[in-house]
């Protein structure tokens, strides 16, 4: 089983930055996709951020150009630079890893516990 946990959640002023890591226990590269989710209660989980396994990254509508998603296989972890934060970021956000197998009906998917974020205004 892989382990995924986040860290670097905390409340911060509008206008502010946090930077999030997800450090995963098993070896991350090419071969799998790291993801950053996030969910307000009563609401659905939502993609921010991912790096796919062919090193390509996706965002939000909503927070292009201010949530960056990075990697650093070598330290097993996974970074969400947020900036220019706003009182509608506030949600638990929650790292994703899926590692994938030759057949997709063998991918493995994991999630870590979540970490916090509050942007006050």
């Amino acid at each position: 089983q892989v382990q995924l946990v986040e860290s670097g959640g905390g409340l911060v002023q509008a206008g502010g930055s946090l930077t999030l890591s997800c450090q995963s226990s098993a070896s991350i590269s090419s071969r799998n996709a790291m993801s950053w989710y996030r969910q307000v209660p009563g609401n659905q989980r939502e993609l921010v951020a991912r790096t796919t396994n062919s090193g390509s990254t996706d965002y939000a509508d909503s927070v292009t150009g201010r949530f960056t998603i990075s990697r650093d296989n070598a330290k097993r972890t996974v970074y969400l630079q947020m900036n220019s934060l706003q009182p509608d970021d506030t949600a638990v956000y929650y790292c994703n890893g899926v590692w994938f197998a030759l057949s997709s009906k063998y991918d493995r998917q994991y999630w870590g516990q979540g970490t916090q974020v509050t942007v006050s205004s």
